[in-house]
C-alpha cells in the first residue's frame, strides 16, 4: 500500500531533512508539498534543500513550475490549480471531497485523495465525511480501488484499516509531523 505524507501547511527549521528521513527509511513513498500560502521561492528553498536524488518522490500542489525546473514526480490539482501545466507529462493527482468528485477525475488521473475519511488530526472540527456503510458500498462498486488514497485523520497505526476499506494507500499529515 502506498504512503504519502502531506508537509504542513507552515515551514520549519528541519522540515528537509525529515522529509528525506521519511524518503530514506521508507516511512513514506512520496512527499506532497503543500503550502498554500508559500511563494515560490519559498517553495523553491525547501526544494533545493532536498537531496535531488529524492525529487521523484516530490509531488507539488502549488508553483508547478518547480515540477519541470526539478524533475519532480508530479503535479497536485485542487480548486487553486484544476488543470496541470501544459505538455506536463509527470504523475497528476487531485482532491476530492466527494464519491462524486472521485468517479470524475479518477480517470484522468495517476491517483486521487478521497477525504475526510476519519475525523481529522489537523484540521479541528474536520469530521468523518463518509460512514463504514457508504465506504463499503464504493468499493464494492468499483469506486474506491488502488487509484483513491485515504486522507483526513489516517495515522500510521489506521494503514491497516485503510488497506481492509479497499484504498490504494493512505495520505497522512497530521500523525506525520506530530513530534515537531
Amino acid at each position: 500500500m502506498k504512503v504519502i505524507v502531506i508537509t504542513l501547511p507552515t515551514f520549519f527549521e528541519s522540515e528537509a531533512l525529515k522529509i528525506e528521513d521519511f524518503l530514506r527509511k521508507g516511512v513514506a513513498h512520496t512527499i506532497h508539498l503543500r503550502k498554500p500560502s508559500a511563494t515560490c521561492s519559498e517553495m523553491e528553498a525547501l526544494i533545493r534543500r532536498i537531496p535531488t536524488d529524492l525529487h521523484r518522490h516530490l509531488v507539488i500542489h502549488d508553483h508547478f513550475e518547480l515540477a519541470r525546473k526539478y524533475n519532480l514526480l508530479g503535479v497536485h490539482l485542487n480548486r487553486r490549480n484544476p488543470s496541470p501545466p501544459e505538455d506536463w507529462q509527470g504523475s497528476v493527482s487531485r482532491s476530492c471531497h466527494s464519491l462524486q468528485e472521485v468517479e470524475e477525475w479518477k480517470a484522468r488521473c495517476d491517483y486521487v485523495s478521497l477525504s475526510p475519511i476519519f475525523d481529522s488530526i489537523s484540521k479541528e472540527g474536520y469530521k468523518a465525511a463518509f460512514t463504514n456503510e457508504v465506504l463499503e458500498q464504493a468499493r464494492k462498486g468499483g469506486i474506491i480501488d488502488h487509484r483513491v488514497m485515504a486522507l483526513g485523520g489516517v495515522t500510521f497505526e489506521r494503514l491497516e484499516d485503510v488497506r481492509e476499506m479497499g484504498f490504494g494507500g493512505a495520505m497522512i499529515l497530521g500523525d506525520a509531523w506530530k513530534d515537531i
